[in-house]
């Protein structure tokens, strides 16, 4: 009887775990620390942009290429990186649901920083016009090539290279469709 008992008991404990969730971050939205001057946080969200707030542990993130550990306390991260002046951030993180990524570009003035969601759409859509502009209107190719050159040379001077730049888009295109 003791071991039916037992058994049952073991059965019951080994359903109820079975049917544990796990917390996952799929959604997230970087601000500035409150804590810290020059710092960013990131905060768990879901869908409605409401902050996960039973989200406890450590995340592996990548941010703008670097692994970095973050060990999240309701729902919130920090990232003890200073930031000196404007730049942009690209933030991944991977887990069992999938890649999720946002690319910002943090504005620095004074000593509050802002944060801008630059969507992947935008990355492709600005190159894409100026191209077909350039193609339609023959006599404005050169204005085109002149602020496409600009347009890389200011993501560029601001910490989005190349590489990053692609890696956004491909992203945002395998979120899109996959």
């Amino acid at each position: 009887m003791r071991k039916i008992f037992l058994l049952f008991l073991l059965l019951s404990a080994a359903g109820y775990s079975a049917f544990a969730d796990t917390i996952t971050i799929k959604h997230f939205v970087v601000k500035e620390n409150p804590f810290a001057s020059g710092e960013v946080a990131i905060v768990a969200t879901d869908t409605l942009n409401q902050v996960q707030e039973n989200l406890n542990g450590v995340f592996l993130f990548t941010v703008n290429g670097l692994d970095d550990t973050i060990r999240f306390e309701k729902g919130t991260g920090f990232i003890r990186h200073k930031i000196m002046s404007s730049t942009f951030i690209y933030v991944k993180h991977e887990n069992l649901t999938g890649i999720h990524s946002k690319l910002y570009y943090i504005y620095k003035n004074n000593d509050t920083l802002s944060a801008f969601s630059i969507s992947w759409v935008w990355l492709l859509v600005v190159p894409t016009i100026l191209g077909l502009f350039g193609y339609l209107f023959k006599k404005f190719i050169v204005l085109a090539i002149i602020i496409l050159m600009v347009f890389f040379y200011f993501n560029y001077h601001n910490g989005l290279s190349l590489p990053t730049f692609f890696e956004s888009i491909i992203d945002g295109l395998r979120g899109a469709f996959g």
